[in-house]
């Protein structure tokens, strides 16, 4: 079975093609030509939902998509970015650019730490039925980033129960405990579920 994965950051595609090897999965560039999805809801299941029928509408409901939104939550900033962190730092913000303006609102705020939360919604569109599941990560953020690895803000947080950021940590350990990781494992029962229907 083809899962198609609603996104074109490569990183969530990686993540997603390492969870789910017994599939294939292929982002929706390499069926369609890529186009912009505006993310208008309020939540991030909202967008996921709104980003999987998208997809699945222009592939005539033909694959099973799953779609993401993720984000990090800051709760002593107002509980920012939150559904804006893939364009905190403006719209055509790179994952650099939005690091970069969250460390500058923690410094700001005097802030050198506190806590904070990955949120990551999945939907997954088949034959017009969607649903939905969560993951959740927590841990806190620090004003200076640290590590290369991983994506987006990694390597400002530090997840609980460890001492170094995600950017520090290998794909392995990120994975083990990652939000999205999570969200996978609950979503394994309805993807296992339409895999025996093909």
């Amino acid at each position: 079975m083809k899962i198609v994965v609603a996104s074109s950051n490569q990183g969530k595609i990686k993540e997603i093609k390492s969870y789910w090897k017994e599939y294939e999965v292929v982002g929706f560039s390499e069926l369609l030509e890529p186009f912009e999805i505006e993310e208008t809801e309020k939540t991030f299941a909202g967008n996921a939902v709104l980003k999987a029928e998208a997809i699945s509408k222009k592939l005539k409901d033909e694959y099973l998509i799953i779609a993401d939104d993720s984000g990090i939550t800051v709760p002593a900033l107002g509980n920012i970015p939150g559904i804006y962190s893939a364009r905190f730092a403006g719209a055509g913000a790179s994952d650099r650019d939005n690091l970069e303006k969250l460390i500058e609102t923690l410094k700001e705020n005097s802030l050198k730490e506190t806590p904070a939360f990955y949120t990551c919604a999945i939907a997954m569109s088949y034959q017009k039925r969607v649903d939905t599941v969560h993951g959740w990560m927590h841990g806190k953020v620090i004003d200076t980033p640290k590590g290369a690895n991983g994506f987006g803000y990694d390597p400002m947080f530090i997840p609980e129960g460890f001492d170094a950021t995600l950017g520090e940590l290998e794909a392995s350990e990120k994975m083990a405990i990652s939000h999205r990781t999570k969200a996978l494992a609950l979503s394994k029962k309805i993807i296992s579920a339409v895999a025996r229907l093909n």
